[in-house]
């Protein structure tokens, strides 16, 4: 992930969107950190925890699930690169990979992508339960 892996005849910005409307339809090519044919990663500007990292298609949907299915799985074999990258860090013990899809799941930005975030032993209290936590009160499932 070190270089940019942007093929020559395309942009690495992500197309469809006015660049004052949508903050992945303005992103530099030297923001990328990996890219395949319909995506591009770069590290996320609000990150959870160090390094993570943010995959997005090149044209702009607001839900991944409105993408044809061979882009979807262009974009899940970006966020395995990428996760592969990370993971050879000794420090990097885990991943949480997710997608919040509408607003209603918490997806603030009106464009589709994926979240790849590397997780450290210690670095919340309790990791049990995960993703679970985006409803806190059925979260601790065990403790019922």
């Amino acid at each position: 992930m070190n270089e940019p892996d942007v093929p020559s005849h395309r942009s690495s910005t992500p197309q469809g969107a006015s660049g004052e409307e949508c903050p992945f339809c303005r992103i530099p090519a030297s923001a990328t950190v990996a890219a395949s044919e319909h995506g591009i990663a770069l590290v996320d500007a609000f990150p959870v925890t160090p390094g993570h990292t943010l995959v997005v298609p090149r044209i702009h949907v607001a839900s991944l699930f409105q993408l044809p299915p061979e882009v979807q799985s262009d974009l899940w074999r970006l966020v395995s690169r990428v996760r592969s990258v990370m993971a050879e860090d000794p420090r990097v013990d885990g991943f949480t990979v997710g997608v919040n899809d509408g607003i209603a799941a918490g997806q603030t930005v009106p464009h589709a992508h994926i979240h790849v975030v590397p997780r450290r032993t210690g670095d919340v209290p309790d990791p049990r339960g995960g993703v679970r936590w985006v409803v806190p009160d059925r979260a601790a499932y065990w403790e019922r």
